[in-house]
């Protein structure tokens, strides 16, 4: 069984690995972000996958994700998961935007 200790440092190594390949790959897209802390993360929700990535690079601690039903008469899923962004604790350092891979989450005027 895996333990806290290990998946604390799991996390740690993920999160500079997406650093390292954002970095990398978005740096153009970096400057032309609004960041700073005049600025906050805002999640476009019908675009939201539920995939995570958001809080894996928050260091902030400022998005959570949470549980919501399925729109789709289709598709039957037990949880279907959408992210939103806590406004007070976020920086406005951008990771986050630039992590999603489906571009819900954009940065606003605080």
């Amino acid at each position: 069984m895996t333990s806290i200790a290990e998946l604390i440092a799991r996390r740690a190594v993920e999160q500079n690995r997406i650093r390292a390949l954002m970095t990398a790959q978005r740096a153009g897209e970096r400057a032309k972000l609004k960041i700073g802390p005049e600025h906050v993360a805002w999640v476009k929700e019908e675009m939201c996958i539920g995939c995570d990535q958001c809080t894996i690079v928050c260091d902030d601690d400022a998005i959570e994700v949470y549980p919501v039903k399925m729109k789709s008469p289709i598709i039957e899923v037990d949880v279907n998961k959408k992210a939103k962004i806590v406004r007070d604790p976020c920086s406005g350092c951008g990771l986050c935007v630039l992590s999603c891979p489906t571009d819900a989450i954009v940065m606003i005027d605080r």
